[in-house]
């Protein structure tokens, strides 16, 4: 278990057309921009998936992974959350590993079940085998990781006397289950080490810890990651909520638009600020970052904290501020002091 709180940065590399960077100058950036925030002393960072967006969102995160960990050296690199229903898990098992060993040891291997109909549509996997996949996903996941051979005839995998090559340096490798409601919690307390789940939703981490005791687990040894939608750190908090206010309704406004696709309803047009507030977009000085952080830390018991760091649409060096701030002004009041 991580005795100190431990800060995280969160990409997903989305382009929008209307504010278009050069794709290749945009990821050269962001990788650049992850190894100074690690000489500045930020420990993670997180990446997530989606596929057929129309602004590049990344379908690729253990590329991307990779790419970090050639870069790093010792921050912890997450996937919040690979969507393991999508993915053979053999395949996932294998690049992971591989990932592992480029880090020296530093993947995080979060997985989640998945909403975006589009998705699914667009892989040709129905959406009503999601659960059954990424349940079945997960032990394979398990066995590979631990070094066994496999032989298994499931509903929906089918290997004959594999194992992994090259096996991860972790034993275990770090297995993260995310999601947004009860019963994803109680998956992860099932089936992985640590819950992925991002905003104010504590009835998730309640659920998630008290299955863990059901379990017969002690909570202590199992970690949660989880933080604002968004914080940011600037020294003109006005000007800079200025700077990134239409970045934000163009994000909020398309998870509100894929939320709504299942019940076939259209997602209220974000128009007001204080909607954007009300869902978790802030923008503070480092006083109140410290402010905000501290209960909501002590409140859900958390190990990793960790929110989106780049506004789509900003170039990159738009977020150099927030990084330095939170890394000078923000992290150090949640670190032991010298000799403590």
């Amino acid at each position: 278990m991580t005795s100190a709180l431990r800060f995280g940065l969160w990409y997903d590399f989305r382009n929008p057309s209307r504010w278009r960077q050069d794709p290749t100058t945009l990821y050269r950036s962001i990788l650049a921009q992850v190894e100074r925030a690690e000489e500045l002393g930020w420990d993670d960072v997180w990446l997530s998936e989606h596929h057929f967006i129309e602004d590049d969102y990344t379908p690729s995160v253990l590329p991307l992974a990779a790419a970090i960990a050639a870069r790093t050296t010792r921050m912890r690199i997450g996937t919040a959350a690979l969507l393991l229903p999508l993915h053979d898990p053999l395949r996932v098992a294998e690049d992971a590993a591989t990932v592992d060993v480029l880090s020296g040891g530093r993947l995080d291997l979060g997985v989640a079940l998945g909403y975006k109909l589009s998705e699914f549509k667009g892989f040709g996997v129905s959406t009503s085998s999601r659960v059954g996949r990424l349940e079945e996903g997960l032990g394979i996941l398990r066995a590979l990781f631990a070094g066994k051979t496999l032989n298994h005839s499931g509903r929906y995998y089918h290997y004959e006397d594999v194992s992994l090559r090259p096996l991860p340096v972790q034993r275990p490798l770090p297995l993260w289950v995310g999601g947004f409601v009860e019963v994803a919690a109680r998956r992860a307390a099932r089936f992985a080490d640590g819950l992925i789940v991002n905003g104010g939703v504590g009835w998730v981490i309640d659920a998630y810890r008290d299955e863990l005791q059901r379990l017969g687990q002690d909570p202590a040894d199992h970690e949660v990651a989880s933080g604002f939608q968004w914080l940011v750190v600037a020294r003109d908090p006005e000007k800079r909520w200025r700077q990134a206010r239409d970045h934000f309704i163009y994000q909020l406004g398309h998870y509100m638009t894929w939320a709504a696709e299942p019940s076939g309803h259209s997602a209220p047009a974000i128009t007001r600020d204080e909607q954007l507030r009300q869902a978790g977009f802030h923008v503070v000085s480092p006083e109140r970052a410290v402010d905000l952080i501290r209960p909501y830390v002590k409140q859900y018991r958390l190990n990793r904290f960790y929110s989106w760091t780049l506004p789509p649409g900003l170039p990159p060096e738009w977020s150099d501020e927030h990084i330095e701030l939170m890394a000078k002004e923000v992290i150090p009041a949640f670190r032991p002091s010298p000799g403590t």
